[in-house]
């Protein structure tokens, strides 16, 4: 799917345009004239259109002059996994990162696509993560204190109408 973004010049003399794609940006902006002839240096950037998940992506990015380039390679380039671990650690653990050299694997985010701590819970009894449960006491397990457990590492958010739980490293 492609993003379509505005650039809406500082200069409130100057008309904004819409692009797709960074050459598209660079060929507007270079020929881009406010009422009086000069040229317009200025813009902000903004998110018109594009999915739920790259939506969430630029406002975690930052979408500024100099960095759309290297926005426009990233979208194409990353898996949505990729993606949700960048807006993750960025926009919800406030991680920092340089626009040109970025990467996923920079951070050490644990997601779980679940629909609340109990979930977790149970999943993490389920795979051991506690040891091993005789079976005769799997009933008398509180799943509820678990997750409230859970919740002091973790935390929930939704990325593009999807939930997950996360926990930074």
């Amino acid at each position: 799917m492609t993003v379509q973004l505005h650039a809406q010049p500082y200069d409130i003399s100057a008309n904004g345009f819409y692009f797709n794609d960074y050459e598209t940006y660079k060929a507007k902006a270079a020929s881009n004239k406010n009422d009086y002839g000069d040229p317009v240096e200025e813009y902000e950037i903004q998110f018109i259109d594009g999915s739920y998940l790259d939506c969430d992506f630029a406002k975690a990015y930052g979408l500024y002059q100099n960095n759309i380039e290297v926005f426009f390679n990233t979208i194409e380039e990353w898996e949505e996994h990729e993606k949700e671990i960048f807006i993750i650690a960025v926009g919800e653990c406030g991680y920092s990162f340089d626009p040109n050299t970025v990467s996923p694997s920079d951070f050490e985010v644990d997601i779980y696509i679940m629909d609340n701590m109990k979930e977790l819970a149970e999943q993490f009894i389920d795979e051991g993560l506690f040891g091993e449960i005789p079976a005769a006491l799997n009933n008398y397990i509180d799943y509820e204190a678990i997750a409230r457990d859970l919740a002091v590492d973790y935390s929930e958010t939704v990325i593009a109408g999807r939930k997950l739980i996360y926990r930074c490293n």
